[in-house]
């Protein structure tokens, strides 16, 4: 599941894609990119902004993987750890490495008993956590 099929969400799309991978896209209104269409692929219009289709993209989720981003994954990954669910950052430079630096450490940022943000350095530690995380699934 992706957000949309415009900066490095289409390049896992196509990647996706490329590999027999279906993909669906969580749309918001007026999305800058539109998805391609074809078989594998499926686009759920959502009538959102951009921050209501992330409540939907999230609680969808088995595990969140981010690609870096700004306010946007950061609230994403926010919204997955309030709901138990299991977020993987991969580390980029962007604005949402801060996340890192938030609550007591450890990817912690509150009290809650539910799975930690991890943080990676590479996509390829980002894909096998992410696929790791979601086969344990939520813990709240």
């Amino acid at each position: 599941m992706l957000g949309g099929y415009w900066g490095a969400m289409a390049y896992v799309a196509d990647a996706a894609r490329e590999r027999g991978i279906e993909v669906v896209f969580v749309l918001p209104h007026d999305p800058p990119v539109i998805p391609p269409r074809g078989r594998g692929l499926v686009s759920i219009d959502t009538g959102m902004d951009f921050k209501g289709r992330s409540v939907i993209l999230v609680r969808s989720s088995d595990a969140l993987a981010a690609l870096g981003g700004e306010s946007g994954t950061m609230l994403e990954v926010l919204m997955a750890y309030s709901m138990g669910i299991p977020s993987v950052v991969l580390r980029s430079g962007m604005p949402s490495d801060t996340l890192e630096r938030l609550g007591s450490g450890g990817g912690r940022v509150d009290s809650r008993d539910g799975p930690a943000i991890s943080f990676v350095d590479t996509p390829e530690e980002l894909a096998r956590k992410s696929l790791e995380a979601a086969r344990h699934g939520r813990q709240i």
